[in-house]
């Protein structure tokens, strides 16, 4: 089987298309796609414990923990201890992080635009319920440890 040929190959080259182009766009405000993601899933208003990044994040503790301090340090977060859990801490986004936060979200929206203007309603719908379908067998099954030959398609 050639790479092309494979469903992963697709997935990783578009996906190391869309974080060059974010990352080029990042780059514009000293930032980097993964800090702008983390921004995003940083709630304005109440915070987000910082246990709970990682997972919605898909990062791993030690990446999220040294990702958090640099931002810290450019000013873009604070850490503040929960008023109700004094064993938890909170994100919060300062003024700065606000605005690189509002350029992150603004520049998805673009992408998002431009994607929806060269494709049919019906190319999306039809890839949303194939990548759903892709990640719901990836939670649900050991797909590795599966009968590679059975091609059983819904």
């Amino acid at each position: 089987m050639k790479p092309e040929e494979t469903i992963d190959f697709h997935i990783r080259w578009a996906w190391h298309g869309i974080a060059r182009m974010y990352n080029l766009e990042a780059s514009k405000y000293n930032s980097t796609m993964s800090v702008g993601q983390t921004l995003l899933n940083i709630d304005i208003k109440e915070g987000t414990p910082s246990t709970k990044l990682g997972p919605k994040m898909g990062m791993e503790p030690r990446s999220l923990t040294r990702m958090l301090k640099s931002m810290e340090e450019k000013g873009l977060i604070y850490r503040k201890i929960d008023k109700t859990d004094k064993r938890m801490v909170r994100i919060y986004l300062t003024n700065a992080g606000v605005k690189h936060r509002n350029i992150s979200r603004d520049t998805v929206i673009r992408f998002n635009v431009a994607i929806q203007d060269k494709l049919s309603p019906t190319r999306l719908k039809g890839f949303f319920k194939t990548i759903k379908q892709i990640n719901e067998l990836l939670e649900n099954q050991n797909l590795l440890n599966g009968d590679s030959k059975s091609r059983n398609k819904k």
